[in-house]
């Protein structure tokens, strides 16, 4: 390759860069990120299998008896006859397996299944699937699956300690699943296309539907978008046009997404997401802390000497309370720079936080919908 040529490639590569940059400034986002096709969906699967080959850390046949049940079935079919034997194995495992089924799998496609224990087994590692029918909620089987389990997780105990890493007992099988049936349906016989929002809201639904009119008006000469309520927005697909074409053309344009203000809170791990519109009316704002340190102790009584008494503990407890200083300060954000500007500069910790946002909340000024989780 050339220096010249490689000079070239280097400023479309830049100019690329700049332009995805400009189209992402200002919240724009493309239609295909917030919005999905109502049908075309994935369909999830599940069946019940085995998995054999364990070294030793497969279920107890005594206190997993499906288990034992479903060897035997398994045998059964392959001509060997064990149930008047009493077999001690540990290494089989029950498992319940989990797939989704991509919308528009034709037969012979293959999709990735997750494998979970059922009973005792303490780990899957170095197992495979035997083979397993995987069926949807119609009973219907759509693939099968079976190869050997991957497990991230490990676990190793010994007489006095364990070590445990992720969880071993669940693993995954990629591309482990082959289809044997394709779900019917297809986009080409849709006059009427519908798209769904990841997050309902009105703005977005109308501005959604303004920026698909304004690119079919230009290339199709009519408008072919309408909003029907807070979360779809239905398509008119032109007929010189394949509806996947039509959809990937849709997709790529760029919009502004709106959503309510609103501020997530979770109490347990100390979370706070303040939204883009949160507004805050002008309040004076005072957190302080109180601290009660109860130290418990104990003292020697000793009796008198020549005296009859006998030598006691006597417990003795120290309280002390200490009260950190507050302040008063002034708080009103019309944005959400003013808005954290304002709580860093008092130096709150999440808890405080989410102590002064919630009495900020109960007082009327918080512009947005509170959610604790």
């Amino acid at each position: 390759m050339s220096r010249t040529f490689k000079r070239a490639a280097s400023v479309v590569v830049m100019m690329l860069a700049g332009l995805g940059v400009a189209q992402a400034k200002g919240g724009m986002t493309r239609i295909k990120d917030i919005t999905a096709v109502q049908g075309v969906r994935a369909n999830q699967l599940i069946g019940y299998g085995l998995v054999v080959g364990l070294n030793g850390t497969g279920d107890s046949l005594r206190n997993s008896p499906f288990t034992e049940q479903s060897l035997q079935s398994m045998l059964d079919q392959m001509g060997v006859n064990i149930r008047s034997a009493n077999s001690r194995t540990r290494n089989i495992a029950a498992v319940l397996i989990t797939a989704d089924l991509p919308p528009y799998a034709g037969a012979g496609a293959r999709i990735d299944v997750t494998v979970s224990s059922l009973g005792d087994a303490t780990s899957l590692q170095g197992g495979s699937l035997v083979m397993t029918p995987l069926s949807g909620a119609d009973a219907a089987i759509y693939a099968v699956a079976q190869g050997p389990v991957a497990v991230s997780g490990f676990s190793v105990q010994g007489n006095a300690e364990s070590v445990s890493q992720n969880v071993p007992t669940t693993g995954r099988i990629p591309n482990g699943a082959l289809v044997e049936r394709e779900v019917a349906g297809t986009l080409d016989d849709e006059a009427v296309l519908v798209l769904e929002l990841r997050n309902p809201d009105f703005s977005t639904a109308v501005r959604v539907a303004d920026t698909i009119n304004a690119f079919t008006d230009q290339k199709y000469g009519r408008k072919t978008a309408r909003e029907h309520d807070l979360r779809t927005i239905s398509l008119e697909r032109p007929h010189n046009v394949t509806a996947a074409r039509f959809l990937a053309e849709v997709g790529e344009l760029y919009t502004e997404p709106d959503g309510p203000a609103r501020v997530v809170i979770d109490e347990r791990t100390g979370t706070v997401v303040i939204g883009r519109d949160v507004q805050i009316a002008t309040v004076a704002v005072s957190h302080g802390s109180l601290t009660v340190r109860i130290t418990e102790g104990a003292q020697v009584s000793q009796p008198e000497p020549f005296s009859d008494g006998e030598t006691v503990v006597v417990p003795e407890s120290f309280i002390s309370v200490n009260q950190e200083g507050a302040n008063l300060a002034i708080m009103g954000g019309t944005n959400l720079e003013t808005l954290v500007r304002g709580l860093n500069m008092m130096g709150l910790k999440p808890t405080g936080i989410i102590a002064i946002l919630q009495a900020i909340k109960t007082s009327g000024a918080l512009q947005a919908e509170l959610v604790v989780q």
